[in-house]
C-alpha cells in the first residue's frame, strides 16, 4: 500500500508540473533563445551550486581522476551504464523506437553476460552504441513543451519538464525499486554517489574552459544544456552543436 501511495504523489506531482510546461513557451533553442523567466532565482542557486561545486565536486573529481586510472574510470561508466539499462529500455518503448529499444536489451545481455557484468562495453565495439533515454526525452517525443529553464539545488540544469519526469524516473527504475523491497537501499544511494562523482570527472574539463572562457558562466551552461536535450529528443549528435555538451545532472 505504501508503494502504491507513493507511486501516486510522484506521479500526481510530475503531472501537474508537465502541465505547467505545457502551458509554457520554452523559446528557440536554435537561435540560442532560451524561456527563463526564473532567471533572478535561478542565477542565485546557480551561484550557491557552483560554491559546492568548486569546495565539494571538483576536488574530489580531481582526486578520482588521479587515483583512478582511465581504464578503471571507463569501467565503472560503462558498469552505472548498464545499471540503466531497464530505463533506457521503458523509455525507448515509450517513444516507439522499437529499433532502439531492442538495442538496449541486446546491450544490456551482451555486456551483462560477456563484459563482466557491464564493466566492459562489448556491445559498443560490435557497433549497438549507448544511446542515454529519460522520461524527459520521451514527454519531448510527445510533444509537451520543456516549460521554463532551471536550476535545481544541488543538482544543476533542468527544466519543468525535465525536473518532473526525473521523478518518475527514479522511482520507477526496477534497480531501486528492488534495492529498497530488500531493505539494501543503501546500495542505490552509493549508485548515485558514484554516479555524480564519475560524471563530474568527465565534466572536469570542460567547465574548466567555460569558466575562463565563458562571458557569462550561467548563460553558457544553459545554452549547452538546452541544446544537448534538444538533439537528445531528436535523436541528434549533440556534440555536433556549436556548445560544449553538457549532460544533465539529475538523471
Amino acid at each position: 500500500m505504501t508503494i502504491q501511495n507513493n507511486f501516486k504523489k510522484y506521479v500526481l506531482t510530475a503531472i501537474a508540473c508537465v502541465g505547467l510546461s505545457a502551458c509554457a513557451t520554452s523559446g528557440d533553442v536554435q537561435t540560442g533563445e532560451v524561456y527563463d523567466p526564473f532567471e533572478r532565482v535561478n542565477r542565485a542557486t546557480f551561484a550557491f551550486n557552483d560554491t559546492l561545486d568548486k569546495a565539494i565536486a571538483e576536488p574530489v573529481a580531481k582526486g578520482y581522476r588521479a587515483v583512478v586510472p582511465e581504464p578503471g574510470r571507463k569501467g565503472v561508466r560503462n558498469f552505472l551504464r548498464n545499471l540503466k539499462s531497464p530505463v533506457n529500455f521503458a523509455n525507448q518503448l515509450l517513444q516507439g523506437d522499437i529499433e532502439g529499444a531492442a538495442g538496449d536489451l541486446t546491450r544490456a545481455m551482451v555486456n551483462t553476460v560477456f563484459g563482466v557484468g557491464g564493466l566492459i562495453d562489448i556491445a559498443d565495439a560490435a557497433g549497438i552504441p549507448y544511446e542515454e533515454e529519460d522520461f524527459g526525452q520521451t514527454l519531448g517525443v510527445w510533444g509537451v513543451d520543456s516549460g521554463p529553464y532551471l536550476v535545481l539545488p544541488f543538482m544543476g540544469p533542468s527544466s519543468v519538464r525535465d525536473a518532473s519526469a526525473s521523478l518518475l524516473d527514479t522511482y520507477a527504475d526496477p534497480l531501486r525499486l528492488y534495492l529498497y523491497n530488500v531493505d539494501e537501499e543503501q546500495w542505490h544511494y552509493a549508485r548515485t554517489a558514484a554516479g555524480a562523482v564519475a560524471k563530474r570527472e568527465e565534466l572536469l574539463d570542460v567547465l574548466n574552459d567555460l569558466r575562463m572562457n565563458s562571458y557569462d558562466y550561467y548563460a553558457a551552461i544553459r545554452s549547452s544544456y538546452t541544446q544537448r536535450r534538444n538533439a537528445l529528443i531528436h535523436d541528434e549528435d549533440y556534440e555536433n552543436y556549436s556548445a560544449p555538451a553538457i549532460p544533465d545532472y539529475d538523471d
